[in-house]
């Protein structure tokens, strides 16, 4: 046996999957990736950067709105809009920040993708 004995963490690859969020918070943006099937919090590969953390989240009701087209603020203000108008005319209320939610590969054409946008229903909704 020979000194020192090293050990290195062996990178795993994980299925992409859908949908990868992205919300706004006081220090820029929480993207967050939906485990592959089958993977749980308590198996999933240890991550090896520090600021990547793996949570079980609890269930939730979401108002949502589905559409198309590439992401530019202006879409996403227009159909955030549109949401919480629907919400308002319904006499429903949301809470926390909107969550935009995207499905498709990067170099799918615009008029496939699928993109959302969440908002978190209050409570007493």
């Amino acid at each position: 046996m020979t000194a020192p004995v090293t050990q290195v963490a062996v990178p795993v690859k994980l299925e992409m999957t859908a949908p990868v969020t992205q919300s706004a918070t006081a220090g820029g943006f929480l993207v967050q990736f939906v485990l592959p099937k089958g993977i749980t919090a308590a198996s999933a590969p240890e991550p090896l950067d520090a600021r990547i953390e793996v949570l079980d989240l609890p269930p939730s009701r979401l108002a949502v709105i589905r559409y198309s087209g590439l992401w530019s603020e202006s879409n996403y203000e227009q159909h955030l809009a549109k949401l919480q108008s629907a919400l308002l005319a319904a006499h429903l209320k949301w809470e926390g920040e909107a969550v935009y939610s995207r499905y498709n590969a990067p170099y799918t054409p615009w008029f496939m993708r699928r993109n959302e946008i969440w908002l978190r229903m209050a409570e007493d909704s």
